[in-house]
């Protein structure tokens, strides 16, 4: 392994947390843990709602549809925002608009009118989680890879709690959630107020064509579909699992809560570690072929519907495993986004996401939907099978990444090496 090798291995291996923060990144992370627990807080209370709004699985599951679509939709259009009005502020608005649709999806009277909600909290995470990358990685002191880190931890962490934290606020009242949230939210928004400098604005604001523009980028869009097709099995299991546990909010709670904290360990330990070691192209399939197998998996326990006791305690390894799977998914996917194309971060990061989260949406409604239409087996098997496609794109990927990590060593190299001016002074 040449020295500016070595050094590009140190920097993607080293953890974040080894190098003092500026304390504008902890409270964007901190911001990014309550933002995220808004996915997952409706798990435990699915059952509930459907029961006490009168909604089909498949019409319930709309409250992550109508929330990812919009997100989806949004991220187009949130890296012209953000170079018009700042980083800083888009991350507040963002906020703002979360703790207002999160209140008002505790109102709701009708699962059409939750569903509306929801998609208004989805308009504010989009502002929010688009920027909020970008910002970690624009003032976080080390380097891309570790702002990564940083970002993925604040996502795992959140997807971990916010099943626990609607677990234990379901128990007092399927609404008690969405309050709940509203008011982490807030306390998130006072923290950006007071901790998060003013981050610059580019000197050309970017046009809301660019992200489009920018998934002419073949690599990127291989990255994005790639992402597309691994998140229709992330939110298979989100949105139709709860239903076929058969548990009350607690249990659910609880399996959600191992699940991302599962996700949470694996995206911040395991993941850089893979990179280092067998390369971000084959520990991204590895991980695809892992999450083919826990779907399929959960597909088999499944079967048509019934689940007995016994086949209940596999069914919950199976989810945790495949959070394990998710958090090497999620940050090497991150990561080679970012990287992969010459397009500015936040520019790549809007593409990027607008493909994955589009595939949530769809998978969000269409897993409960098969489900109800044949048996429960059926989503899960379908959607581990698309890792193989999502595979396929990835090793078209090889030979550009090869290259690209050529280019950063001989940057690393040639900054490493002593001007003229230096050698002469060094042999005096």
């Amino acid at each position: 392994m040449t020295q500016a090798t070595e050094q590009l291995a140190q920097q993607i291996a080293e953890p974040a947390h080894k190098k003092k923060q500026p304390k504008g990144v902890w409270a964007v992370t901190v911001a990014s843990i309550f933002a995220f627990m808004g996915i997952g807080l409706v798990d435990p209370i699915l059952p509930s709602i459907a029961k006490n709004l009168h909604a089909t699985e498949s019409q319930t599951s709309l409250l992550f549809t109508s929330y990812l679509i919009v997100t989806a939709c949004m991220m187009l259009v949130t890296g012209a925002i953000n170079s018009r009005i700042g980083g800083k502020q888009t991350l507040l608005v963002g906020l703002a608009v979360i703790v207002v649709f999160a209140s008002l999806s505790g109102t709701s009277g009708t699962v059409a009118q939750l569903v509306g909600y929801r998609a208004g909290w989805g308009f504010g995470n989009a502002l929010f989680a688009a920027t909020a990358l970008a910002v970690i990685v624009a003032v976080a002191t080390a380097g891309r890879s570790q702002a990564i880190v940083l970002y993925e931890m604040g996502i795992g962490i959140g997807m971990a709690t916010g099943p626990l934290l609607g677990a234990f606020t379901g128990a007092i009242h399927w609404r008690a959630p969405f309050y709940a949230t509203a008011a982490l939210m807030a306390c998130a928004f006072i923290a950006l107020v007071v901790l998060l400098p003013e981050i610059p604005r580019p000197a050309t604001p970017i046009k809301v064509t660019a992200p489009i523009k920018a998934l002419g980028d073949r690599g990127l869009s291989s990255v994005g579909i790639a992402a597309l097709f691994y998140y229709c099995a992330f939110f298979a299991i989100m949105a139709y699992t709860p239903f076929i546990l058969g548990m009350g909010h607690l249990g659910i709670g609880l399996v959600f809560f191992g699940w991302g904290t599962a996700l949470a360990i694996t995206s911040t330990m395991i993941a850089p570690r893979l990179h280092n070691r067998f390369g971000i192209i084959a520990s991204a399939s590895a991980s695809l072929v892992g999450m083919m197998i826990v779907m399929i998996a959960i597909g088999l326990i499944a079967g048509h519907g019934h689940v007995s006791d016994a086949r209940r305690t596999g069914l919950v390894i199976c989810v945790i495993a495949a959070g394990a799977v998710m958090g090497v998914c999620n940050t090497l996917f991150t990561d080679l986004a970012m990287s992969v194309s010459d397009h500015p971060q936040s520019v790549a990061s809007a593409g990027y996401n607008f493909l994955r989260w589009l595939g949530g949406a769809a998978a969000a409604y269409l897993a409960p939907l098969l489900g109800e239409i044949y048996f429960p087996a059926i989503p899960y098997i379908a959607f581990g099978v698309l890792m193989i496609i999502s595979i396929g794109l990835l090793l078209t990927l090889r030979g550009r990444m090869a290259a690209r990590n050529h280019q950063e060593e001989t940057r690393i190299i040639e900054s490493t090496e002593p001007t003229a001016e230096e050698a002469a002074h060094l042999k005096h």
